[in-house]
């Protein structure tokens, strides 16, 4: 149903360095910034695996709140996604685990990214 997605971030460096490092056990990376020319002279830029499905706008107007999953191949991914994120500014929402009350194999982490945001990593595989 959805093609992308985006959020704003506070400050750009800080976001791209927390969302490389959780991104890369999931196989997604920084894959187009749009030139500020075109953006009103903010940095933009779409994470992905193929294509930009995830986008960072850097604002003032960010607000915390807001839930985003990601798939993660594996429970050892979501794992690798959960220590790469703490490493690097996240803060923790939900230790790497399994969540029966959604379905017998959900494994999921959640973290609170820099600017208030809750990003998981989940796999639906059982392992």
């Amino acid at each position: 149903m959805l093609d992308h997605v985006g959020i704003l971030v506070a400050d750009w460096t800080r976001a791209k360095a927390f969302y490389d490092a959780a991104f890369a056990p999931l196989g997604f990376s920084l894959i187009q910034e749009i030139p500020e020319q075109f953006t009103g002279g903010v940095k933009v830029g779409g994470y992905g695996a193929n294509k930009p499905d995830f986008w960072l706008t850097e604002s003032k107007d960010t607000g915390p709140g807001r839930h985003y999953a990601f798939q993660a191949s594996s429970r050892a991914a979501v794992d690798a996604f959960y220590a790469a994120a703490m490493a690097n500014g996240g803060v923790d929402n939900g230790t790497p685990g399994l969540r029966p009350q959604y379905h017998p194999n959900y494994y999921g982490a959640f973290v609170v990214d820099p600017d208030g945001n809750n990003v998981e990593a989940v796999c639906h595989a059982p392992e």
